[in-house]
């Protein structure tokens, strides 16, 4: 019974020693190593071994890219105004030996040299700088921090301001500005697209004053090459058939009650031709000839009827007028 207990024992102990001998560490992480109390090396990834009870393993320090937000701090700009950021930092443990013994807490003291870094660049800043120059703020940041914390075994690899808030009146003033722009600017769109639409309208009218004014040249073209060709119908036609003044005569005072309607027809040509032609129609009816062309035709009162004018014929004895003279014809005022 007692060797069993012996047994045990040993085994036991063997154990205890191979485990604190054997050591594993994993990948990314480093582990130093001190010997009755003094740094002796810095385990790496992998299997180790160490001596046991003489040599003690510290807690393993993880070595890839960390990422910490810190709460947010109130930071006063140049034109005294309060301001909280909240900033972001990623940062890598380069130096574990370093990381554990040159500082207590190196994540404690990066949160420290931030805060005074961040208060002494924004409080050379006023609020406008402060809000838009977050990629400067972030630069000037990583440079301090990054020169200070390199005794402490560890490279800050970036800075990013993640929200900067500034009191509740900036922001009411800041809203009401960026109100007004955005007001401005829809304005400024109204007018343009207005100003578009007006110019795009008269455009439209300018062509369409074009069109109309081709359409009415073309409209009048047509209509006089229309009369033109009816006139010149006419002519041939007359002359083709070779009208004796009777008929001219005849049309003539077919025509003549259409001029005798005009507010102002006082006065009226009559060719020697129709004058002749007259002579005839009345020798051809038995009147007498000579009175028609010794006096001015007067028309007729055509009273309610409205019907054209009559020329009477004269004295057989009066001459007949010389060529184009022109004859004087009264006109009655249908009032009287």
């Amino acid at each position: 019974m007692a060797g069993l207990i012996v047994s045990i024992v040993v085994a036991l102990l063997v154990v205890i020693v191979v485990t604190r001998t054997v050591r594993i560490v994993p990948q990314a992480r480093a582990g130093n190593v001190e010997r009755l109390g003094r740094y002796l090396r810095t385990l790496q990834a992998g299997l180790n071994f160490v001596i046991p009870f003489v040599d003690r393993v510290r807690p393993l320090i993880d070595l890839r890219e960390q990422v910490v937000s810190f709460k947010p701090q109130p930071v006063i700009t140049e034109d005294n105004l309060v301001v909280h950021i909240d900033t972001v930092q990623y940062f890598q443990v380069t130096d574990p030996r370093a990381a554990q013994y040159e500082i207590a807490d190196y994540i404690h003291g990066i949160e420290q040299l931030t805060i005074t870094t961040l208060r002494n660049v924004i409080g050379s800043m006023d609020l406008e700088a402060t809000l838009t120059s977050r990629g400067v703020i972030s630069t000037q940041l990583r440079a301090v921090l990054d020169e200070a914390s390199g005794k402490w075994g560890v490279r800050v690899n970036r800075v990013e301001i993640k929200a900067i808030d500034p009191p509740p009146t900036i922001k009411e003033a800041m809203e009401k500005q960026m109100r007004a722009e955005r007001d401005k600017r829809a304005a400024i769109l109204t007018a343009e697209g207005t100003r578009q639409s007006a110019i795009l309208t008269a455009e439209g009218e300018k062509q369409s004053a074009i069109l109309r004014a081709e359409g009415a040249k073309t409209a009048a073209i047509l209509e006089a090459e229309g009369e033109s060709e009816a006139i010149g119908r006419v002519f041939n036609a007359i002359h083709r058939h070779d009208a004796d003044p009777k008929l001219l005569a005849y049309q003539y005072l077919q025509v003549l009650p259409q001029l005798a309607q005009g507010k102002g027809s006082t006065f009226f040509v009559i060719p020697s031709e129709v004058t002749s032609a007259l002579q005839a129609v009345s020798q051809a009816f038995g009147g007498s000839v000579e009175g028609a062309a010794a006096r001015p035709a007067e028309p007729a009162d055509r009273g309610e009827e409205g019907g054209a004018p009559a020329l009477t014929a004269g004295s057989p004895s009066a001459a007949p007028l010389p060529e184009e003279t022109p004859v004087p014809v009264e006109k009655k005022d249908r009032s009287s």
